[in-house]
């Protein structure tokens, strides 16, 4: 018998591999047993993707500093943890076109913007949710780095910081965000500035935890991240004019 990874030559009575460390698999694939390695890789309570969920609250610094330090098994690594949050929040897309989309107000900016073009806005973004996301992660890259970095972390360092604060927030707020699109959709655009704030004060949080609390370097960080995060809004509107989604005409104050 050999490793089916690796190709390594095996003993017959091997549970993993003694070369790679892969799980020797010799039934056919079942949905039991699928359904098993799914639960096994990620529900385990000594799992990475449980330990990294708990950690990445009480101490996200170890998290971390610890894979950009070349830890890399203890934790679910940012790439894998991103994919579960982008599943997640595929998920509440749908459950949100589904059954959401059409009870939201979308007068909940007042009445200085249209009805018709809160809507526009409101549908594009929702198609571009996942890419609006990603733009997040060198936002708050550069943001640490520039401000922050008591470590000499280089940029592609404070991305691996951003992917866990970015996809942890997403992942810890799934189930409020879908609970509040399936029990109160009216409300969601309302409190859609609510985790806008969490997400804010999350990312602070984690940054604080990495090089150690500073209030100022906090308040700077926080005023920074919303220039930037006020200038992502800005080039999805350009992007929705040049597309034709929207024109000069939806941008004008309603009177």
């Amino acid at each position: 018998m050999e490793c089916k990874n690796c190709e390594r030559p095996l003993r017959t009575d091997y549970s993993f591999c003694s070369n790679c460390g892969a799980r020797i698999v010799q039934n056919r694939l079942t949905f039991k047993n699928l359904w098993y390695d799914v639960t096994e890789r990620y529900f385990n309570v000594d799992n990475t993707f449980i330990k990294t969920f708990l950690h990445l609250f009480t101490k996200p610094e170890i998290v971390i500093g610890g894979y950009i330090q070349g830890i890399r098994k203890k934790y679910l690594n940012p790439i894998s943890y991103l994919g579960i949050a982008l599943t997640l929040s595929g998920i509440l897309l749908f459950v949100l076109r589904k059954f959401a989309l059409d009870k939201i107000d979308l007068e909940a900016f007042g009445s200085s913007m249209k009805t018709e073009t809160t809507r526009k806005i409101l549908n594009a973004s929702l198609d571009i949710s996942s890419f609006t996301f990603l733009l997040y992660i060198p936002l708050i890259a550069i943001a640490g780095w520039l401000i922050f970095n008591k470590k000499n972390y280089n940029l592609s360092e404070y991305s691996v910081a951003a992917i866990y604060a970015i996809a942890h927030y997403s992942i810890m707020s799934f189930p409020f965000s879908l609970a509040l699109s399936l029990l109160a959709p009216e409300n969601y655009l309302s409190y859609s500035f609510v985790f806008i704030a969490i997400m804010a004060g999350y990312i602070t949080y984690v940054v604080n935890r990495i090089h150690g609390k500073d209030l100022g370097l906090s308040l700077v960080f926080i005023m920074i991240f919303g220039i930037g995060f006020l200038m992502v809004s800005v080039f999805l509107n350009i992007i929705f004019l040049i597309t034709g989604i929207l024109t000069f005409q939806d941008l004008m104050p309603q009177l």
